[in-house]
């Protein structure tokens, strides 16, 4: 049995309040950050990638996993941290999300910890706009603060820049 599959089965749903959650833990930028264990498949290092041409400077890449092609995605470019200084080489999170598969790219990873509603904070008002609507929940543990990101939030991406439109005139509007 997987590490992963062993760490799903850390207890039955029926006996776990509904706002709880198994969250796997990683840090990216000196923080530490959670997200549910039922989205995470996979930690790997990435050997290799290929660039998105115009796409969001957040996504780094594509990854080929074991046949799969992974859209790769910094989360320190994401939450408006500085850059990775490296992808290649890098640790990343293999996720899952509405039928897609991520690679979500951090600095190390961590513990899988049960939260419970007891441990959860208010998201604390200094936090800016766009780390606030990435974030699902704040937990305090005794060694640190653990943020659980909102992964709809995380992996929705507005696209890359609209370039300026500009209206085309008709070949006779222009020649005339």
């Amino acid at each position: 049995m997987s590490a992963l599959s062993e760490i799903s089965a850390l207890a039955p749903a029926s006996s776990r309040d509904a706002r709880d959650i198994v969250a796997f833990t990683f840090t990216s930028g000196g923080e530490w950050f959670g997200l549910p264990i039922s989205n995470v498949f996979s930690v790997f290092t990435v050997e290799a990638f290929t660039p998105v041409p115009l796409g969001p400077p957040e996504i780094v890449g594509l990854i080929n996993l074991r046949g799969t092609i992974v859209t790769a995605v910094s989360l320190r470019q994401r939450l408006g941290m500085a850059p990775d200084p490296a992808i290649r080489g890098a640790l990343a999170v293999g996720l899952q999300h509405n039928g897609e598969n991520f690679a979500l790219i951090v600095d190390e990873a961590s513990d899988v910890v049960d939260l419970t509603t007891p441990r959860r904070l208010a998201t604390p008002a200094n936090v800016d706009a766009i780390r606030s609507a990435m974030t699902r929940q704040v937990y305090s543990l005794e060694d640190r603060i653990l943020s659980v990101l909102d992964l709809a939030a995380l992996l929705t991406f507005s696209g890359a820049k609209q370039r300026e439109k500009k209206p085309v005139a008709h070949y006779e509007e222009a020649h005339s």
